[in-house]
Order: C-alpha cells, then structure tokens, then sequence
C-alpha cells in the first residue's frame, strides 16, 4: 500500500457486509490480513475456556 493509497487519519471504512439483519455478516471473500481476521490463538483460547468451566461445574 503506497502512501497515496493510505485514508486520512480518523477515518474508517467497514469491510463489505453480506446478508441482512441478525444474518449479517462480514464478506470473508473480502477481507484479508489487513483487516485483521486472524486470531491463530482462538482455539487454544477455547480450549482453556471449556477446562475452566468444567473445574468450576465439578466436571460435570
């Protein structure tokens, strides 16, 4: 990205959106690393999340 492609600072365009309502949702097609979509620590996350909750239920 040249400086000439860069928005003026404060400004913010959303990514393009498909569908509408409580179906809405981001374009995966249309996003990409700049736009920050990864999160490689997710499932981890998750993962440690689930652990928690069940030594908090008793393991149910």
């Amino acid at each position: 990205m040249s400086n000439d492609d860069l928005p003026e600072p404060g400004t913010a365009t959303p990514p393009p959106t498909l569908g509408e309502g409580c179906v809405r949702r981001y374009d995966s097609e249309a996003l990409s690393e700049e736009d920050g979509t990864e999160f490689e620590g997710a499932e981890a996350l998750w993962q440690r999340l689930q652990r928690e909750r069940l030594d908090k239920s008793g393991g149910e």
